[in-house]
């Protein structure tokens, strides 16, 4: 999903303007990274916290040529979903995958219904 996709999503759930919401989507990007600059983290109840860790100095790979490569020390952000965030797109995924699931078996049955019955009518 998209910046802009978030955007069309709000604004249809708040009746606000694409305009408005994308200023205030912004706006909360914006008031994101700079707690991050200042405090290092964000905890956000029932979503999740953003962190800014530092990864150690290390040699590396390149994937492409299998070249060694040294990687200085770095900052980086991580984000750790909250308990309920995980639970609900848990159970949500969950409800999904049955879901399809269960319209693969109905399709898949569907061809030997129409020739179990196609069959019996030449039986008759």
């Amino acid at each position: 999903m998209t910046k802009k996709e978030i955007v069309r999503l709000v604004s249809e759930k708040t009746d606000l303007s694409q305009q408005q919401t994308k200023e205030i989507v912004q706006k909360t990007f914006e008031s994101i990274i700079e707690v991050l600059v200042k405090d290092g983290r964000i905890e956000l109840r029932n979503f999740g916290v953003f962190e800014v860790k530092v990864r150690a100095a290390r040699n590396a790979r390149n994937p492409r040529t299998g070249v060694e490569v040294w990687v200085d020390e770095h900052e980086t952000v991580a984000f750790k979903p909250g308990k309920m965030m995980v639970a609900k797109v848990q159970r949500e995924r969950q409800k999904k995958a049955k879901k399809a699931a269960a319209k693969k078996v109905a399709k898949a049955a569907k061809p030997a219904k129409a020739a179990a019955k196609k069959a019996s009518k030449k039986s008759r």
